[in-house]
């Protein structure tokens, strides 16, 4: 089912810098986030609706800035062809709430050779799942 709110709804809930990333399709700055560089394990969720989005043994260090993973929890997100910024990339959303996590680029480790750069902002790490 998915989640549908307002945009007050969204900015009553969120932070300034989790609404403009998640639902204003902003980008955080690299190495800014809490989870670039977090080896904790778990399940990170949405930060909107608590969706599961990645296991944290799917997590790399791509070297980018911001949390990368090799794969997203099945049906967890949906990919978007996103043509801003003069360049054609794909974004990545939340499949429950559409709200905006980061992009996918084909330039990950194996098993998919699949990069997920996520937005720390718009995580949450669930350490008990």
């Amino acid at each position: 089912m998915k989640v549908v709110k307002s945009k007050d709804e969204w900015k009553k809930q969120l932070t300034p810098e989790a609404f403009y990333v998640c639902r204003e399709h902003g980008t955080e700055a690299p190495f800014s986030g809490k989870y670039y560089d977090c080896k904790d394990e778990g399940v990170y969720k949405c930060v909107c609706c608590d969706a599961p989005l990645f296991e944290s043994s799917t997590k790399f260090d791509s070297g980018t800035g911001w949390p990368s993973y090799f794969e997203p929890i099945e049906d967890a997100v949906t990919e978007y062809k996103d043509m801003s910024h003069g360049m054609i990339r794909i974004e990545v959303r939340c499949a429950s709430c559409d709200a905006h996590l980061g992009h996918v680029f084909p330039d990950g480790p194996e098993p998919t050779g699949m990069r997920y750069c996520i937005n720390s902002v718009c995580l949450t790490l669930d350490e008990n799942e």
